[in-house]
């Protein structure tokens, strides 16, 4: 390559380069600038105080409670969303009748918006008028209706089933189209030797899918970590903070209560967890496309 080409590169590359620089990395740079500097509703100038600010905010107890609840909802989230999808994509997968019309209807909860989905799920929820109640009392299985999202002890696990009726159409897509790929021989001599159902699942599909499965994972954790508008729609970090993750106390604290370098240090460490989240999706990105140049 000479010279001249390389230079063409650098300007093919410039525009992309410096708005990638101006969206991201500006804005990123600025946050942590800003979680240097304390200001509050009563005081919006801001003034410098150094590493005072992350000092006062890991020694709350909102710090604790916001990460438990990242750590919560985003494993919830993940494991239950890729363990519904990939038994969807397996059901899908067979030759059953209406099975276009079964793959179209499985993608609906994942193409509507998110603040749609959890408007939704705020009046399944509800206490009064909601079907989750009234499909539980129809049933015998309550007395009467509950507050799930006003009470702490089940707000969690309702936005977790919320989330997951959302997102396991995105994992059931991938995991039905890697499942295309496996090789029909292996699974029809796995047949003639007698292996059931869940023996052809477990030494030949699920080998056969383990690139895909370690990617989807990463993947789903990264966007499950950063999400904002369900929890947020649904119940506002409440109540008593039981479903604060970091995306919404960076909101309440920032918009909601102008306290910016609280809410920068709280992104200074959303931005900490997410670049190791995207690492790992590095990693793993290299090694599948390793084991597929070998393979």
């Amino acid at each position: 390559m000479s010279k001249g080409d390389r230079w063409l590169i650098w300007v093919f590359l410039a525009p992309a380069s410096v708005l990638l620089a101006a969206l991201m990395y500006y804005p990123m740079i600025g946050t942590v600038i800003e979680s240097f500097f304390d200001s509050s509703f009563i005081s919006a100038t801001p003034k410098f105080a150094g590493f005072e600010v992350y000092r006062k905010v890991l020694a709350t107890r909102d710090f604790s409670e916001v990460l438990w609840n990242s750590i919560y909802w985003t494993l919830g989230v993940v494991a239950l969303q890729n363990l519904f999808g990939f038994f969807t994509a397996l059901l899908l997968n067979e030759h059953i009748p209406g099975r276009g019309m079964l793959r179209a209807l499985v993608l609906l909860p994942w193409i509507l918006p998110g603040v749609v989905t959890a408007i939704l799920w705020r009046f399944m929820y509800d206490p009064q008028l909601g079907l989750i109640n009234s499909l539980l009392i129809r049933f015998g299985l309550m007395d009467e209706g509950a507050a799930w999202l006003a009470d702490s002890s089940t707000a969690m696990a309702a936005v977790i089933f919320a989330a997951v009726w959302k997102g396991f159409p995105f994992s059931a897509l991938i995991y039905l189209a890697a499942l295309q790929n496996v090789d029909r021989e292996q699974l029809e001599a796995a047949t003639i030797d007698g292996a059931g159902a869940w023996r052809r699942l477990w030494d030949v599909t699920l080998p056969a899918l383990r690139s895909v499965v370690v990617v989807n994972v990463v993947l789903t954790l990264i966007l499950t970590f950063n999400y904002f508008d369900m929890v947020w729609v649904l119940t506002r970090g409440g109540p008593q903070n039981a479903t604060h993750i970091f995306p919404t106390k960076i909101f309440e604290l920032g918009f909601g209560q102008f306290r910016f370098g609280e809410a920068a240090t709280y992104g200074v460490f959303s931005i900490m967890v997410l670049a190791v989240l995207v690492s790992l999706y590095f990693i793993a990105q290299s090694v599948v496309t390793g084991r597929r140049r070998t393979s």
